[in-house]
């Protein structure tokens, strides 16, 4: 048993500190640390910093998401501004440096880029002798994810394997598991008692949209196109904790309509809702889509942010677990040709795989693994 496991994330959108809790909970079910500490690195850092990594990264998803898949395009390129950036985080991560080496853990999980090249540079001067395992939370493997010294990566995909391969990274130190999801969105439940438990219609097609990731103008875009729908199908709005917008649904629906919406508040029951419905409409996020595969719902992608949500898309799309509409005035056209296509329907549920059970892979390899830092033949090494 260890006594320690100390797992690092970012709240740079909510997915990396997800797929952190849900490791926590891995590691707490299996009792095999006494102690498993997750702590969001933003809070170790300056106001002005946490603004810069948090809240401007929102600001470029709302108002200018060109620029921000600009910005990812040319950063991804092995080890580009590699020290000049270490210096920048480092200068203002001082806090968590000294968090990690007072508390002294005995291994470290990163969900994040940020903590995890701190801690490699700490293991490379010398200042830390622990293990650090890194878990990729997209699909797509970006190069800011790229660590010298690390004990083991957890990627999403066979390519993402490749991809680290070819630039020289010792295959028994790659583990294709899966993003972590929490545990219970693999459970199996009844899609006609879920339906029932929410007072759903236990025969009509079911949608569940999520809206969390749409400025004000492009909901009411969304929500327009989805009225246009011409058969009877209910759609579950997912409101989050945007009580004003639950209101305005709710005072908008009639029973005549044939397109049924239900409005849903803040819930911690989004796996019952999944397991409800047949397709998700909404961005392709790297958690949320893991949590709709493990519900093997089939994705409706709309305004994928540039970057790693346009990568996301892309592994959905060729899997042929997705459709796109790139345009809301054909959104209801797409929706209605796929439901009126059972056959089709059914394979690219099918297509879409479940992820594995967070940590499971993860907790074996933490008992068994020794690995060592990146060669130095590594290619693209400067």
């Amino acid at each position: 048993m260890y006594k320690r496991i100390l797992i690092l994330s970012a709240s740079v959108g909510n997915g990396h500190t997800i797929a952190a809790e849900s490791l926590k909970q891995a590691f707490e079910a299996t009792g095999l640390a006494a102690e498993v500490r997750h702590e969001d690195v933003l809070n170790f850092t300056n106001p002005l910093f946490r603004r810069l990594y948090g809240k401007a990264y929102i600001d470029l998803v709302n108002r200018a998401p060109e620029l921000l898949g600009w910005m990812y395009d040319q950063l991804d390129e092995p080890w580009k501004n590699e020290k000049r950036r270490l210096f920048f985080d480092k200068l203002n991560t001082q806090p968590l440096i000294k968090m990690i080496r007072e508390w002294g853990p005995d291994w470290i999980v990163c969900t994040h880029f940020l903590p995890s090249e701190i801690v490699s540079d700490l293991k490379a001067s010398g200042k830390l002798d622990c293990p650090q395992a890194i878990v990729v939370t997209d699909f797509d493997m970006h190069a800011l994810w790229l660590c010298r010294n690390y004990e083991h990566y957890f990627v999403a995909l066979d390519e993402t394997r490749a991809y680290l391969e070819m630039l020289g990274f010792p295959p028994e130190k790659i583990t294709v598991s899966g993003i972590p999801i929490a545990p219970l969105f693999s459970e199996k439940k009844s899609k006609s008692a879920m339906r029932e438990k929410y007072g759903l219609a236990p025969d009509l097609p079911t949608v569940i949209l999520s809206l969390g990731g749409f400025g004000v103008g492009r909901m009411d875009t969304l929500l327009g196109a989805l009225r246009s729908i011409r058969r009877p199908v209910q759609i579950l709005a997912m409101c989050g904790r945007n009580e004003e917008l639950k209101t305005q649904l709710e005072a908008a629906a009639s029973p005549d309509d044939i397109v049924r919406i239900i409005p849903v508040g803040y819930t911690k029951a989004m796996d019952e809702y999944m397991t409800a419905s047949d397709l998700i409409v909404g961005k392709p996020g790297g958690l949320t889509t893991c949590e709709a595969l493990a519900k093997c719902l089939v994705f409706v992608i709309v305004n994928p942010i540039p970057g790693q949500e346009e990568r996301n898309s892309d592994n959905l799309l060729e899997n042929g677990a997705a459709i796109r509409s790139n345009n809301p005035a054909t959104l209801a056209y797409k929706i209605e040709r796929l439901l009126d296509d059972p056959a089709r329907l059914k394979q690219m549920q099918q297509n879409a795989l479940p992820s594995p059970l967070p940590g499971r892979v993860l907790l074996l390899i933490l008992q068994t693994n020794s690995g060592k830092s990146v060669p130095r033949s590594c290619k693209y090494w400067t």
